[in-house]
């Protein structure tokens, strides 16, 4: 039994609220347990600098991370000197997962960004950002879709994230903050709706581990980004008419 009485392959409770805020093109309110991250998604109708030195065609997907100042036990400086080293990875993790999810060719010469501002934090920020962040990325372009500004096919998968650890060989699923500070090996894991896997970080922090620990632990992640994608799908079947043609096989 863990430390909150859930089994090893259990999830946290999640909840997702759409549409949490008036202004983004797409918003996205996720709880994971006692995290709490707030995601918006804004389109502009421009791409970075480098693109246009670059004479890049399409679009691009960035992303924002910060945690808000008591969204932690202890209070979080803000970052006004600077990113710091944990942020910056962070908001490139988030950001190469979400633009796995999205057509950047079809998505024309526009950039979209997903902020996620951690409201409370408890474990599993980075992959509550990618999920709820998937949420109020796919509103946004659905919106340019439904006008016909763009073709139906810029959304590729739906993608979604969970956290995972090793301890004393046993794979946990979903770590809040208490297991994450004493896991042996620390894992994210991020997948889309095929079945294929986005981003794969695993890092041993007590000690090593092997081949079939870490098959296990990636069929423990395929397990827990079911549950979060029938989650998502709930949430978007309102927005995408036909978004269960994502998981036809």
């Amino acid at each position: 039994m863990r430390i909150d009485g859930r089994k090893y392959d259990e999830l946290r409770p999640v909840k997702i609220i759409p549409d949490y805020l008036q202004y983004p093109e797409g918003s996205a309110l996720i709880t994971l347990g006692k995290t709490i991250v707030l995601c918006t998604a804004t389109i502009e109708e421009t791409i970075p600098r480098w693109m246009q030195l670059q004479g890049k065609m399409g679009g691009w997907v960035t992303a924002e991370y910060s945690l808000l100042p008591r969204s932690t036990q202890t209070r979080t400086p803000r970052e006004t000197m600077g990113l710091g080293g944990r942020t910056q990875e962070i908001r490139r993790f988030i950001g190469r997962s979400l633009r796995a999810s999205i057509n950047l060719t079809n998505l024309g010469q526009r950039t979209c960004i997903v902020d996620c501002d951690v409201i409370q934090a408890d474990g599993g920020t980075r992959v509550a950002g990618i999920t709820g962040g998937f949420v109020a990325l796919a509103i946004a372009v659905n919106k340019l879709i439904s006008t016909g500004v763009i073709p139906e096919s810029t959304i590729n998968f739906p993608i979604a994230a969970v956290s995972l650890g090793l301890r004393k060989g046993l794979p946990l699923l979903d770590l809040c903050y208490q297991e994450d500070a004493s896991i042996d090996v620390d894992i994210n894991v991020v997948i889309n709706s095929k079945g294929e896997l986005i981003e794969l970080e695993c890092t041993s922090e007590n000690r090593p581990f092997s081949q079939k620990e870490l098959i296990d632990v990636i069929n423990l992640a395929y397990k827990g980004v079911g549950e979060l994608f029938s989650i998502q799908n709930q949430v978007l079947h309102k927005y995408i008419s036909d978004y269960n043609r994502f998981f036809e096989p």
